[in-house]
């Protein structure tokens, strides 16, 4: 028969298990929810990038007839887009995925580059310059720019709440435990890139 001190044993090994118990599930919780919002925050990135690969072939389409002797430059922004709006698609199915954001970004510089030739190419053309059509897609084309800064940042501050809570003492036990990974900023390695897009006539 057990005493009245056993019963109060196991009555405190219950009370810790269901306090662990609790205390594991609230951390578990806790990290899926900031894994979703950055999730969510990327879904942002995604549709203004969307918004932009959508543009630029328009861009590019109203430009051709100016720029017959820059078809190079033409189609390196084609093609750029192309790499670009794979590499969104890839990293938009599992944004959480280090490698697919580190390869979005990557196409993203590429496309930044071939867009700002263009920039410079087209300002040579004064009549290209004063088409109505392509003084609104650049303006569409930098508004969009500002949206993907401004939904890059937030991305990058969901990311750094998630990491943070992912690595502090202990929810990096329950972290390690049910395989929370790393989400990876999304951040502009070279320093000629930070700046967003210049599109001007």
């Amino acid at each position: 028969m057990i005493g009245i001190v056993g019963i109060i044993l196991i009555g405190l090994v219950v009370l810790l298990l269901v306090v662990v118990a609790l205390f594991v599930i609230g951390k578990y919780n806790g990290l899926v929810t900031l894994r979703n919002r950055f999730k969510n925050a990327f879904a942002q990135i995604d549709v203004q990038l969307k918004r932009r690969y959508d543009l630029i072939p328009n861009l590019v389409e109203t430009a051709k007839g100016y720029l017959r002797h820059e078809r190079e430059t033409l189609e390196n922004v084609i093609k750029a887009r192309n790499v670009a709006y794979t590499a969104a698609q890839s990293a938009a199915a599992n944004p959480g995925d280090a490698a697919a954001v580190k390869g979005l970004m990557s196409a993203e510089a590429g496309l930044g580059g071939a867009l700002s030739r263009l920039m410079v190419v087209a300002e040579q053309y004064p009549d290209l310059k004063a088409n109505q059509n392509m003084m609104q897609l650049t303006e569409e084309l930098t508004s969009t720019e500002n949206k993907i800064s401004f939904a890059r940042q937030a991305y990058n501050d969901s990311v750094m709440v998630y990491n943070t809570a992912r690595e502090v003492f202990p929810t990096n036990i329950i972290t390690g435990m049910f395989n929370f990974a790393a989400a990876e900023l999304f951040v502009v390695e070279k320093a000629e890139q930070r700046e967003a897009l210049k599109v001007q006539f």
